[in-house]
């Protein structure tokens, strides 16, 4: 059987900058364009020409891409030819394979947004995609608030469509603009649009997830005829965001009746880059990546429940809907106090501990786990953690360094403008291999801004650790959580630290307090010393 082809439109660079938030330099532009080009996506949307700064420097040196390098722009204002429009000549001038073109296909918005007529705005459409074919350019319309405009004055939608379709636009994109169209009335007005005369090989869809139905509408239109989905990494986009590529391009893959339905530009080798990809974007942004992400999630293939991990023992399919390898992810067996010997086990071996099924250790590891967790630990996230508890009770932990003292400061003082302002201060004394380490760190960054006590405190922690320097020198902290586990002047503050090295490993370590410093300092510890152990240092 002879698959149809589907074609995939990312614009991350253009919808998904509109994310309360983003703002994306040039170079980042560039490199989420390489890696999109590398996945195989077929169209990639660069931004506006025109539009912003940073838009037209980046089509300026716009990259070589495999993919169609796509301009987006607007249908021609009224009252000008398209000829002598600048808004216009702006996109053409980029020089772009493929031109995109948003217009009006709501009768409402028609009248309210431009002021004009109906039959003027489908005359501005026309003629736009008639100066844009003229110049040799692949035409697609993003047909703007269609699904809204469809219900509300179908004949006029239709009106505005077919309008581009007929001055030789390549496609026509489907617009949920408002991200509040289910999918049945999609898959039904998509339907409607085919037998208007519109050939379903020419559709586009573009959704937005206001309802979180992005994902489920665009599959409706496919399944309806649409060929193209337009959509961005990560789902980022304006509101609630657009239709996530990085959740549909698996479903594309490895779902009936897709998979044997349908091929993409994406290969199953570049699909194993689809969690890279998606987190190298959440590294840009500076943004903690969503645990809970499907296919690409940190959580989405962790068995936390010991029934779980013990079925997933013996075959992983009993709770894995796809092998988590297949899109680049690994899969999890967190501990908690719910925890049995099957996870435990399980987890050990994945950290290359065999231990046997009657090994007294074992009932050791689970019972420090659940008193442990009795205080306010949590292992369930802190995996770095609870893999340093359980070496120290197998015997398998070093003793790298001994922390002798720490001590935080906080001052409060007027600056040069008159200004009061935070100056944290940690001094830190360790002993490495018999001799005593004093380091002190201040919390003032390059730009003159207190970044608190535990910034100080990893400083000093970091900075001078003889012959670990090394190998700490590369960690970096990426997020930090906090937790009131009791309340009342019974509080107990739990501390989670995410970090990262230069490899690109993430690790999460807990600490639990009174003292949210003395948790944080305990978090910070862990962090250190599981880098060691990575590193396999003696």
């Amino acid at each position: 059987m002879t698959k149809e082809r589907l074609y995939l439109f990312d614009t991350t660079l253009r919808d998904g900058q509109q994310t309360q938030g983003v703002q994306f330099a040039t170079p980042e532009k560039h490199q989420i364009a390489a890696a999109l080009d590398t996945l195989g996506i077929d169209y990639i949307e660069g931004g506006w020409p025109g539009a912003n700064p940073t838009d037209s420097a980046f089509f300026e040196d716009q990259p070589q891409t495999r993919a169609t390098f796509t301009a987006f722009g607007m249908t021609k204002r009224a009252g000008i030819s398209a000829e002598n429009d600048d808004v216009l000549a702006a996109v053409l001038n980029a020089n772009t394979p493929a031109v995109c073109l948003v217009g009006k296909t709501h009768d409402f918005h028609v009248d309210k947004a431009l002021g004009i007529s109906l039959p003027e705005n489908t005359a501005n459409i026309a003629a736009s995609f008639a100066h844009i074919v003229a110049q040799g350019r692949e035409a697609i319309f993003d047909a703007e608030h269609f699904f809204d405009g469809y219900k509300s004055n179908p004949d006029y939608a239709l009106e505005a469509i077919h309008a581009a379709y007929d001055a030789g636009a390549r496609w026509i994109a489907l617009c949920d603009t408002n991200g509040g169209t289910l999918p049945q009335d999609i898959h039904a007005i998509t339907k409607a649009v085919i037998a208007s005369g519109i050939d379903g090989r020419r559709l586009g869809i573009h959704t937005h997830n206001d309802t979180e139905n992005a994902v489920a509408g665009s599959l409706a239109a496919v399944e309806a005829g649409a060929r193209q989905i337009q959509g961005t990494l990560n789902g980022l986009g304006e509101r609630c965001g657009n239709a996530n590529l990085t959740t549909l391009i698996p479903i594309l893959l490895l779902k009936e009746p897709y998979a044997s339905q349908f091929e993409t530009g994406v290969t199953l080798e570049a699909l194993a880059e689809l969690t890279r990809t998606s987190r190298m974007l959440d590294d840009i942004l500076n943004r903690v990546p969503q645990k809970q992400a499907a296919f690409v999630g940190a959580s989405a293939f962790a068995h936390k429940a010991g029934l779980h991990a013990s079925a997933i023992l013996k075959d992983p399919t009993t709770y894995e809907h796809v092998d988590p390898e297949i899109v680049g992810n690994a899969r999890i067996i967190p501990m908690s106090n719910q925890a049995g010997q099957s996870n435990l086990r399980k987890r050990l071996s994945d950290m290359g501990l065999d231990v046997a099924p009657k090994d007294p250790a074992l009932s050791a590891i689970l019972n420090q786990i659940k008193a442990r967790e009795a205080q306010g630990y949590s292992y369930d996230t802190a995996q770095a953690s609870f893999e340093l508890l359980a070496r120290k009770e197998l015997g398998l932990l070093p003793d790298f360094f001994e922390v002798k003292r720490y001590r935080v400061t906080i001052e409060r003082r007027k600056n040069k403008r008159d200004q009061m302002v935070s100056l944290s201060e940690a001094v830190v004394v360790l002993k490495v291999d018999g001799t005593k380490m004093l380091s002190v760190s201040e919390s003032m960054d390059e730009h003159g801004t207190d970044r608190g006590p535990v910034n100080a405190l990893a400083k000093a922690l970091a900075k001078d650790l003889g012959r670990f320097q090394s190998h700490v020198e590369d960690i970096k902290l990426v997020d930090f959580k906090v937790r009131i586990t009791q309340g009342g002047t019974e509080a107990v503050t739990r501390v989670i630290i995410d970090s990262a090295d230069g490899t690109g490993r993430r690790w999460s370590t807990v600490g639990v307090s009174a003292n949210i410093v003395d948790a944080s300092f305990e978090a910070l510890l862990d962090a250190i010393r599981w880098k060691l152990v990575q590193d396999d240092v003696t």
